[in-house]
């Protein structure tokens, strides 16, 4: 009995809703879906790879990011947009579905627990974002990293894209893939020849944007945005935009690099006990990440930097190209990051925690003729709700079955609250101390409100977190043991119980 328990805990349901969604959609065939009277208004959706918030419109003293800025001033910027998983596959097979990982299929990187690399393995008949426009008179287009590409291995090819949501597609490669070989390594246990995990590869190579893959990703936007042109075409365009940096290795013009003297960077130091009270589930180290040097620190984070500064040039180019175009008045831009980046939070690099620096994601919505545009909204967001916001903003009907909501009252009314809580999960390697449970897959769950962020680890049987974020945005002090805030942390449960039952809720039938 234990054991089955165990199992269940372990597994939190993974295993069964992908045979439900399976049977589900595959019986349903593609969703009937109505087309709007009037297709006026384009979609351009660009997606950055591993940025986090260190941007100028969210505060960031440092990072020169003048574009995104920009645009954030111009839309609606979401201070507390969250990934429902910090990792790749999972993240963007998510919110390009607008279905949870757990409904999808797609919870980690690879194949676990019987679960294959692809979505469409699970649920082959549900209609996508890009794909819902595409079936209702849209031209859809696809130019770089969009659904999954390994970078930099899968630089120019398609990687796990999907062939069904797009009319066409671009595969940019530039010169930062041809200098793989010239990526320089300070620790060889951080970075094996040809494996770019490491957060110690980096290289400021080139003056001319252009030659780098994320100027030609700009480039061929630009061209297909012209080609497609609503005036040339008599119909208007869903374009998504995928740009590879930051991802590692830091590949970018060294006058990006110039922007960031090494004295001028601060790195993050956590407090010496500051890893304490934190479940050891929850600390996933890479090797050769832990105990960096000082200098290494402010190396890694320039070359970051540098990588942002270097898209946000790229982002720019697009964006004028757009207003070039005429087409500024009539095209919803949607601006986001697959999830955050820890730059050596809790002693962490890159992504794949629960924390605040690896869930939480730049997201901007520019709309034109919403009521509040040029304002924030500070309520937590899902990144799932971008499909049925775009859906509502163009005059689409979405799927019934989508996890996500539409945030178009939020983009009238940035005071308005759309969710009580924004989930997201993962799933770690436990640790183990020689148990029964050693090295085994175990799935954390996590909430974060306006205030708390509450997570479970195997639905608290391998530890808990609760960290208050007026008093402790850094997530230093673990509460979740703390007896006077025990009715603050059952409140959270219950939310996270209910956001774990959405995520394996069955999807609904579509006649």
């Amino acid at each position: 009995m234990k054991n089955f328990l165990m199992k269940k805990i372990i597994y939190s349901g993974v295993l069964s809703i992908h045979f439900i969604l399976a049977f589900v959609v595959n019986s349903v065939g593609a969703a009937q879906l109505k087309k709007s009277s009037t297709l006026s208004m384009n979609v351009l959706f660009i997606t950055i790879d591993d940025l986090n918030n260190d941007l100028g419109a969210y505060g960031h003293h440092l990072v020169k990011s003048p574009n995104i800025d920009a645009l954030a001033k111009k839309g609606i910027r979401f201070d507390k947009a969250y990934s429902q998983s910090p990792m790749c596959t999972p993240s963007r097979s998510s919110f390009m579905t607008g279905l949870y990982p757990d409904q999808t299929g797609i919870i980690a990187h690879g194949s676990h627990t019987q679960m294959t690399a692809h979505f469409r393995e699970h649920i082959p008949k549900v209609t996508t974002l890009p794909q819902l426009f595409k079936n209702n008179g849209y031209f859809s287009g696809r130019v770089g990293k969009i659904y999954h590409q390994g970078v930099p291995n899968q630089i120019g090819t398609s990687g796990a894209d999907d062939a069904a949501s797009w009319h066409e597609t671009v595969n940019p490669i530039g010169l930062d893939k041809d200098v793989e070989d010239k990526i320089i390594a300070f620790n060889e246990k951080a970075l094996v020849r040809q494996s770019f995990g490491g957060v110690l590869s980096f290289l400021a190579i080139g003056d001319d944007d252009k030659a780098h893959t994320d100027g030609k990703v700009a480039t061929e936007t630009i061209n297909m945005i012209k080609d497609h042109h609503p005036d040339k075409t008599g119909k208007p365009f869903f374009i998504g935009a995928g740009f590879y940096r930051p991802h590692t290795p830091f590949v970018a013009p060294k006058k990006y690099f110039d922007l960031y003297p090494l004295e001028k960077i601060k790195p993050y130091i956590a407090p010496k006990n500051d890893r304490k009270d934190i479940p050891d589930i929850a600390l996933q180290d890479r090797e050769g990440q832990v105990g960096l040097t000082l200098n290494q620190r402010k190396q890694i984070i320039q070359g970051y930097y540098a990588a942002v500064s270097y898209v946000d040039a790229q982002v720019g180019r697009v964006l004028d190209a757009l207003k070039q175009q005429d087409l500024s008045d009539n095209t919803i831009v949607v601006f986001l990051s697959d999830h955050g980046y820890e730059l050596g939070q809790h002693g962490l690099w890159q992504k794949g925690s629960l924390f605040e620096g690896s869930a939480r994601a730049p997201l901007i919505i520019y709309a034109p003729n919403v009521k509040d545009n040029g304002r924030v909204v500070t309520s937590p967001v899902e990144l799932v709700d971008i499909y049925p916001t775009l859906a509502k903003l163009t005059g689409l009907v979405a799927p019934e079955y989508l996890a996500g909501k539409d945030l178009t009252p939020a983009l009238n009314d940035v005071d308005f609250q759309v969710r009580k809580g924004a989930y997201s999960a993962i799933l770690n390697r436990n640790k183990g101390d020689n148990n029964q449970f050693a090295f085994t897959k175990i799935r954390g769950h996590s909430i974060r409100t306006n205030r708390y962020r509450y997570t479970e680890w195997g639905e608290g049987y391998f530890g808990a977190e609760l960290y208050d974020h007026k008093n402790d945005p850094q997530e230093l002090k673990n509460l979740a043991d703390k007896v006077s805030l025990e009715s603050v942390r059952i409140k959270m449960k219950w939310l996270l119980n209910d956001a774990m039952d959405d995520a394996q809720k069955r999807i609904k039938s579509i006649e």
